[in-house]
């Protein structure tokens, strides 16, 4: 007997299994018609729901695609099950009812036809589902549903472990996706999100150790009708399944997809209905996944089935060009004499700070006329800090390293945390001021996150290495190993968004400081965490891209927005963090791709820095804006900005915007891509 008790039985079932999952086909009263889906352990994770489903604008009752009979066949790829379907004629079914008197629909035959194919991958805990329906009429649909699987349907119900959908949502817990947890109405809302906001095209949820992901082809036509607009797979994810209010997860395919923003979520598109035509073709192409882990495994192991990370799209400049270039920006606009290095978009935008690639790059250019003039440069700005130091010998300059850690020990808790400190030292912006007065806290002073403790934690290992101090060491390890059995990175945007949302810069602080604490002791423990950790800034990248919008590797900071109702970061990108995160990674001499081979990180870095070289204004390329420091505009169209980056990338317009980020971190990431 089946497991899922919302489907009518009609006393016949058919199975595909292998080692890794079991797939049980059970047929309705009216035909074949859903699939309940089983782990290796034979727990049962959720179902397949319907062969597809179509609902019309008129027509009250959903028209489910059943199949009257199956075909079984045997691939290299794996055990099939090829069902012929047709879309249930309602007035049929209601002949010899009592409601065949008084309801009256006018189609006599099945409105789509086509098939459904599932094929159990062999040696895999793979099940692709490839669903082709042909419409028979001229309709307008308020949707037309392919692969719908409700997880945890019948059985665990809305508990889970965690929950990814790249991108848009990570959620732990009895966390809700879509909730006001980190968002207000009406961004709150993302059950449907414009497919542009979606980082790759998985969506997942774990419980107690097993997680089910659903995967699609994210460039795929679903279906198009003439010279009409194309409409790919929109996802639909909803955990717990509030959509229709029942006690399980829901992972989810459909027609018509959001074509604009203000088109997502509609799940029943009544406005703008879906037209469908006669012959015209609606598919879809899936794959089902059950694996041991959590939600973040089955991100990583969609990676590895795609065969690893994209290639990334080709470079704006070669590496070489695009160092140069940024050099000669760095020597001449971000110039002022006695001033040092900056932008004039603040009024004091300009510091003695010497460009962390300037050395290595010098080097590397000796005997140039770039390399003696930047050198001038960064003499004058050494000069102008030793002239504002004190003077002090190497023995006192160790001493006074050692009361910076003293003074940063002085903050940590007894239990290793480092709490949040909103009006005091971790007072950067007012924006949670601002929130706090008018909505509600960000976050509440005494609390902590993830990156409040490993950020200290990287430092003090830092200053043990200088000076020797054992106690600076202890009071980094015990920050660590409070963090240990987090899972989900937060914090590291504190000054700006909710404390406990999901965040990309506490992903990559985590995974150094976890790196930084195995080289210290040796520990295994901490090099598994900074797998774990630098793995968590995935979820946060675009691994795909639309035809008319070059975004690939692209990154979210975090999934929230900034100070409740501000910038959304799920529509929007931002280059920095993860820029900071591989700068800081190779100054430290950290190689993400021996530590972690699994995952070519190589390739990531190349990625992130082609990106960013995609974001590098310049004033005859109108794309950018802007925001709070309009003034900037005319120094923008001097080209006074150029080769700086934006700090915004739209993701649903293409367009870029914030302030003008100068371009150091792009610089560094190319040194260490060009090293050797």
């Amino acid at each position: 007997m089946p497991e899922f008790t919302q489907g009518s039985y009609g006393g016949e079932s058919i199975r595909l299994a292998n080692e890794h999952m079991r797939i049980d086909v059970h047929k309705r009263l009216t035909g074949w018609g859903w699939a309940e889906v089983f782990s290796a352990d034979e727990r049962f994770m959720g179902v397949l729901e319907h062969f597809g489903e179509v609902l019309l604008r008129d027509q009250e009752i959903p028209i489910r695609m059943e199949s009257e009979s199956y075909e079984r066949t045997q691939s290299e790829e794996g055990e099939s099950l090829t069902f012929k379907v047709k879309a249930l004629v309602v007035q049929q079914k209601l002949k010899g009812t009592s409601f065949d008197t008084w309801i009256r629909y006018p189609f006599d035959a099945p409105l789509m036809d086509g098939e459904v194919k599932l094929t159990l991958v062999r040696d895999q805990p793979v099940l692709k589902l490839a669903y082709s329906f042909v419409s028979h009429y001229n309709l307008f649909v308020r949707y037309v549903r392919g692969p719908w699987v409700k997880v945890g349907a019948d059985s665990f119900g809305a508990k889970k472990t965690d929950a990814i959908f790249p991108g848009v949502e990570w959620l732990e817990g009895e966390e809700w996706s879509s909730g006001t947890d980190w968002f207000k109405d009406p961004w709150a809302l993302r059950v449907a999100p414009h497919p542009n906001k979606v980082a790759f095209p998985v969506m997942a949820v774990s419980h107690e150790g097993t997680a089910v992901g659903l995967s699609w082809d994210p460039a795929l036509h679903a279906t198009r009708w003439f010279n009409y607009r194309v409409h790919v797979q929109q996802p639909v994810f909803a955990s717990p399944n509030f959509i229709d209010r029942r006690n399980h997860h829901l992972l989810g395919l459909m027609v018509p997809d959001a074509q604009t923003e203000h088109a997502e979520n509609q799940i029943y598109a009544a406005a703008e209905p879906l037209e469908l035509h006669p012959k015209q073709v609606v598919a879809w192409n899936a794959e089902l996944v059950v694996i041991p882990g959590r939600s973040l495994d089955a991100v990583t192991d969609w990676i590895t089935r795609s065969g690893g990370l994209p290639v990334p799209a080709a470079a704006r400049w070669t590496y070489e060009d695009a160092l140069d270039r940024i050099a000669q920006a760095y020597d001449e606009r971000y110039w002022q004499q006695g001033q040092g290095f900056g932008t004039p978009q603040f009024e004091k935008g300009h510091s003695h700070r010497v460009p962390r690639f300037a050395e290595a790059y010098i080097e590397r250019r000796k005997g140039t006329a770039i390399a003696a003039s930047l050198q001038e440069k960064v003499d004058q700005c050494n000069a102008m800090n030793a002239a504002s130091d004190t003077g002090i010998g190497e023995s006192t300059a160790v001493e006074r390293l050692l009361q910076k850690g003293l003074e940063l020990l002085s903050h940590q808790r007894e239990d290793g945390a480092f709490p949040f400190d909103p009006d005091g030292r971790h007072y950067m912006k007012d924006d949670f001021v601002v929130a706090r007065a008018f909505l509600e806290p960000m976050g509440h002073a005494g609390d902590t996150a993830l990156d409040l403790c490993v950020v200290p934690a990287i430092e003090l290992l830092r200053l043990w290495q200088a000076t020797g101090d054992e106690r600076l060491k202890e009071g980094a390890l015990r920050a660590i190993d409070y963090c240990l059995p987090m899972t989900r990175p937060e914090g590291g945007d504190f000054w700006e968004t909710p404390l406990h949302s999901p965040n990309l810069f506490a992903a990559g602080h985590a995974a150094i400081a976890n790196w930084l604490a195995h080289l210290a002791t040796g520990e295994q423990v901490y090099k598994d965490k900074a797998v774990y950790w630098i793995r968590s800034v995935l979820p946060f990248t675009h691994l795909w891209q639309p035809a008319d919008k070059p975004m690939l590797y692209n990154t979210k900071p975090c999934f929230c927005s900034s100070d409740w109702y501000f910038a959304n970061w799920v529509r929007d990108h931002v280059q920095w963090e993860v820029l900071e995160t591989f700068a800081e990674s190779y100054r430290l001499g950290i190689d993400w791709a021996v530590i972690d081979p699994a995952i070519d990180w190589t390739r990531y870095r190349e990625g992130i820095t082609n990106a960013a070289m995609r974001w590098m204004i310049d004033h005859r390329d109108a794309t950018w804006m802007p925001h709070n420091l309009q003034h900037t505009k005319a120094y923008y169209e001097q080209g006074l900005l150029d080769d700086c980056f934006a700090d915004t990338h739209n993701s649903v317009t293409g367009l870029y915007g914030g302030m003008a980020i100068m371009p150091d971190a792009i610089a560094v990431n190319l040194l260490a891509i060009t090293e050797g």
